[in-house]
């Protein structure tokens, strides 16, 4: 009986730490966006859609910041110039099944804000060196992930040079079946210590 009961406690546990650990890093995302889409229709800009690529790319360089402290050269505070460059990218690319012809008109925005503070961050797009990606109208996409302090936002354009189409057959499934599978293993063996 203690076996299952410590059993169901796990699955239990490690459930509900997946579906915080998502909900957290999506509510960033979502509330960026939603901040990012308003200051846009102040300025009668449409609202940017999102973008599953460019969130696979902001995820894989959200992780190369991950830890880095907040300086003047990292982030929106970075001296126009010295902008860290990211020497992975192809890898990232390859991660996300795009290659650089479908990204080249993007444009990656990172920023650091201590304990990723709804209203900070969203001040620290629209009140920096950022702004001027966000006014403008060639960009219609978003993808946001973060990690830590870290937040990057990655825009993207409607044309072929930077609409992160996809580079490959898709491979993005099997991502999807691999976590379902993983859930669907959690919970078989949830049911399985409440059973026996």
């Amino acid at each position: 009986m203690g076996f299952r009961l410590s059993l169901f406690s796990f699955s239990f546990s490690l459930i509900a730490c997946l579906l915080l650990q998502c909900a957290r890093s999506d509510d960033t995302g979502t509330q960026l966006l939603k901040g990012i889409n308003s200051y846009r229709a102040s300025l009668n800009l449409t609202a940017l859609t999102e973008n599953s690529k460019a969130g696979c790319l902001a995820e894989q360089l959200a992780k190369q910041f991950k830890g880095q402290p907040c300086t003047n050269s990292t982030g929106d505070d970075t001296v126009p110039g010295t902008e860290q460059q990211f020497p992975n990218y192809p890898s990232y690319l390859s991660q996300c099944h795009l290659n650089v012809t479908v990204t080249q008109d993007a444009q990656v925005m990172p920023a650091c804000v201590p304990g990723l503070v709804s209203d900070v961050v969203l001040t620290n797009y629209t009140k920096s060196q950022y702004n001027q990606y966000l006014n403008d109208t060639q960009f219609v996409g978003a993808g946001i992930a973060d990690e830590g302090d870290w937040v990057v936002v990655v825009l993207s354009t409607n044309t072929p040079t930077g609409s992160f189409a996809q580079a490959s057959a898709d491979t993005s499934g099997a991502v999807s079946v691999s976590f379902g599978h993983f859930v669907t293993f959690v919970f078989l063996g949830f049911l399985a210590a409440v059973l026996m």
